[in-house]
């Protein structure tokens, strides 16, 4: 299955990117970086520069249509840039229109309420998104990994780089069972 890994052009949480992209790789899955921008993306050890990666696609270039499933990982400053870019906020909203699994890790959730897809849903995040998560119609809830499959699709959401074996190993089952079900 093909994966969209749809981050910013700086910003993203290098372990939430490189983690997740590895442990789709070691599924047997074909992980693909789409970005805002060509070029390269610039990842982040918090607040410190990390390493640099090509982006693979670009947003409004390439359809949801033509991946299996979805992650957004996190970072403080990625999901705030997406958010405000209309081409990629459209594009994760896509996946919820065509019933494909999404996965979101950390602040990556602020994506999914500017794309007004967390009503009515149950989700985890970084504690500082509770909010943000229940004025847009969501329940929030402390746990290391939530799958929620209201709507015509499966929502996997954890809340910090701490929980990433087990969002990993949630999202790859998910995504399975969406293959399985195609």
């Amino acid at each position: 299955m093909r994966i969209a890994f749809l981050t910013a052009p700086k910003g993203v949480e290098q372990v939430e990117l490189t983690e997740p992209w590895q442990a789709a790789l070691e599924a047997g899955h074909e992980p693909v970086l789409v970005s805002t921008e060509p070029g390269e993306v610039q990842a982040f050890h918090h607040l410190d520069k990390a390493d640099r990666f090509t982006v693979d696609e670009v947003v409004g270039e390439v359809s949801a249509d033509s991946f299996g499933g979805l992650v957004l990982p996190g970072g403080v400053a990625n999901p705030d840039f997406l958010r405000m870019n209309g081409k990629a906020v459209a594009f994760v909203k896509e996946f919820f229109e065509l019933g494909r699994p999404v996965a979101a890790i950390c602040h990556a959730p602020w994506t999914l309420v500017e794309a007004d897809v967390v009503r009515g849903r149950e989700l985890t995040s970084w504690p500082s998104l509770r909010t943000d998560i229940r004025n847009a119609g969501g329940t929030w809830v402390d746990e290391q990994v939530k799958i929620c499959d209201h709507g015509p699709n499966k929502l996997v959401t954890s809340r910090k780089p701490g929980d990433l074996k087990a969002f990993c190993a949630a999202f790859l089952d998910v995504f399975a069972e969406e293959m399985t079900a195609r």
